[in-house]
């Protein structure tokens, strides 16, 4: 399923109309309020866009056509499209259960925007040919979404081709990465790019669910763990971590996926799969961690069903200089 994310429909209708995004938020709002809950607040977007008369897929790009950044949207297959190399994050080998693998990770960007790719398997070897500042084409790639960001995804079936003839990507935009600081107390709905630090004071237990081993889509009992694309290939687990940190002016409830668990607790995936077996052992490295200070980056959501705001953390410090901080959030 194709899905724009609800700031960009908000900005799309923005665009299109005389109205300002705050008198389009209580739009959406009051939609949401008239079907009691039962639609999602990036449904509720798309309904408001359809009375007011603005098409939001106005330009979904046919399969194994070539496209921009800024024409991905989650849920699209068979991209094509070129970029520049902006950063290179290297190969990782990883191991779960009986089975091993690759991944690796770089941004490209071109004059529309900027976006992640994530390679998988040996084509991830890929990227110990290719160095910063070198135009890149890669088809069949899908994407996807990750914590309220794009990304495109390679496989077996995927191709990366390194300065192709005849291409040239001059004028990249640049990303955006003018995070901006706050206390937990001025946060609001939908803030991305924000930073907090504050002290973590509540920690709960790691939850595990299933995913497939090759392109860690989410599976369900009811299919077996069967994943529709990869269905020969095994189930492994993804992970999330849930606490609440405090600075001061308040407290929120802040959600850690993948990545940034391990980055938390220092530890690599195979030894969080372990403490799935062994959970009493996660209770130790919790109340080591309760009193730490970290600094977090992620976005700002609303859990309508607890009427409360959540952090959903893209990167996490450990330990920063507290005086600092503070010296940088008073600025």
């Amino acid at each position: 399923m194709i899905k724009m994310p609800y700031e960009e429909v908000v900005e799309k209708i923005v665009s299109n109309t005389e109205l300002s995004k705050d008198e389009i938020e209580k739009k959406i709002q009051t939609k949401m309020d008239q079907l009691s809950g039962l639609i999602s607040k990036e449904g509720a977007a798309h309904i408001v866009a359809n009375e007011l008369n603005v098409k939001i897929f106005d330009a979904i790009p046919d399969a194994n056509a070539e496209i921009k950044i800024k024409e991905v949207l989650p849920g699209l297959r068979n991209i094509n499209l070129y970029g520049k190399v902006t950063r290179l994050f290297g190969v990782r080998e990883f191991k779960v259960q009986d089975r091993s693998g690759k991944v690796g990770n770089l941004l490209i960007g071109d004059e529309t925007g900027n976006i992640k790719i994530v390679i998988w398997g040996n084509l991830a070897d890929k990227l110990n040919e290719i160095k910063e500042g070198d135009v890149i084409k890669i088809t069949s790639g899908y994407s996807k979404e990750n914590n309220g960001f794009k990304e495109i995804h390679l496989n077996d079936k995927s191709e990366v081709i390194i300065n192709p003839e005849g291409i040239s990507i001059d004028n990249v935009k640049a990303p955006v990465s003018n995070t901006i600081k706050k206390k937990i107390s001025e946060l609001q709905p939908n803030d991305m790019n924000v930073e907090i630090v504050g002290t973590i004071v509540d920690l709960f237990d790691i939850r595990y669910y299933e995913v497939c081993s090759e392109c860690n889509r989410r599976v369900k009992e009811d299919t077996n763990y069967t994943c529709n694309d990869h269905p020969d290939s095994k189930h492994t687990y993804a992970y999330v971590l849930n606490g609440f940190v405090d600075d001061g002016s308040d407290n929120i409830r802040v959600v850690l996926f993948k990545e940034r668990i391990e980055n938390l607790l220092k530890k690599d995936k195979e030894e969080i799969l372990k403490l799935r077996e062994s959970p009493e052992n996660f209770h130790e490295i919790k109340n080591n961690l309760l009193g730490s200070i970290v600094k977090l980056k992620g976005r700002v959501t609303k859990n309508d069903m607890f009427d409360r705001l959540e952090f959903v953390v893209n990167n996490i410090e450990l330990n920063p200089d507290p005086e600092e901080e503070i010296k940088k959030i008073e600025e």
